[in-house]
């Protein structure tokens, strides 16, 4: 394991000293709106020097953690199921050497080949989703490995109630009916969103493992406008950031990924400051 050239901001660590080990997944496949995802870490690494390592929310620093930044995995183009496997051979390695992954998407199907891994070192793993779309589909335009089926894909391998979903407004009816029955999601709450303090039912996943996936769709376009398929009404920064600091900051997290970013469509580079800082919250979030 050799470090990234160029890494992100502070992660400048030894594989072998490291605890948390950042990569990419440049991955853009089965995008169905705007392609672009596959270069997101490249961008991300490049605009990470516009900012601090310090986060005065957690008051914590990069500089005071050890993560090794591997840089951009090698994926082939076209067929999704090589592309998985490779995802799911890499967090393998990872997790295999008690270290926590940390994945760049790429397209929300990356995620797939993520937990696939977990789950088997973690086979209680709860998953945590921040999007804006339900991605429950069983399959879209006939294909059953596609970003619109990314959570589908998960829960069957997860199993009911193991998947909590935050921030969705967006699904066919189908969907929503579906997810009624299978996953955490509370309220689809379409035009707020949902307190911290009505989250006692999520209270239950205790010391469980937890991956979280994070969709930047889940930010409403005036926020975050550089990503494949953006829709309105969605979360300011402040709020996904609370969720992160006060929420998943109390619970036992595993692994996470950061997908969805599509940089052509950045013209004004605010998504690419956006995506930075969220990522470097995440980081300081999981230092053991």
């Amino acid at each position: 394991m050799n470090k990234n050239i160029e890494t992100f901001i502070g992660c400048d660590a030894e594989y072998a000293e490291a605890d948390i080990v950042l990569f990419g997944a440049p991955y853009d496949g089965t995008t169905s709106n705007k392609p672009g995802a596959r270069f997101a870490g490249k961008t991300i690494r490049a605009e990470s020097f516009g900012l601090e390592t310090y986060s005065p929310y957690l008051d914590r620093d990069l500089e005071d953690i050890k993560v090794f930044d591997g840089g951009e995995l090698e994926l082939p183009f076209g067929d999704p199921v090589p592309v998985l496997d490779k995802i799911y051979s890499y967090t393998k390695k990872v997790i295999s050497g008690n270290k926590l992954p940390v994945m760049l998407g790429g397209e929300h199907l990356v995620t797939l080949g993520a937990v696939r891994a977990m789950v088997e070192k973690y086979p209680d793993l709860v998953i945590i989703h921040f999007d804006a779309h339900a991605d429950l589909r069983d399959e879209y335009l006939g294909q059953k490995l596609s970003h619109a089926c990314v959570i589908r894909r998960c829960w069957e391998i997860v199993g009911d109630n193991r998947i909590y979903s935050f921030g969705i407004r967006s699904g066919t009816r189908e969907e929503f009916e579906w997810a009624k029955e299978h996953i955490c999601s509370g309220k689809y709450l379409l035009e707020k969103v949902e307190s911290l303090d009505s989250l006692k039912e999520y209270k239950m996943i205790g010391k469980a493992p937890v991956y979280i996936t994070i969709d930047l769709d889940v930010l409403d376009p005036s926020v975050f406008p550089a990503t494949g398929t953006p829709e309105a009404g969605g979360w300011q920064f402040s709020t996904l950031r609370g969720y992160i600091k006060d929420y998943c900051g109390a619970l036992n997290i595993v692994g996470v990924d950061l997908v969805e970013y599509s940089p052509p469509y950045d013209s004004n580079g605010v998504s690419a400051a956006t995506a930075c800082k969220i990522l470097r919250e995440l980081l300081l979030l999981l230092r053991k």
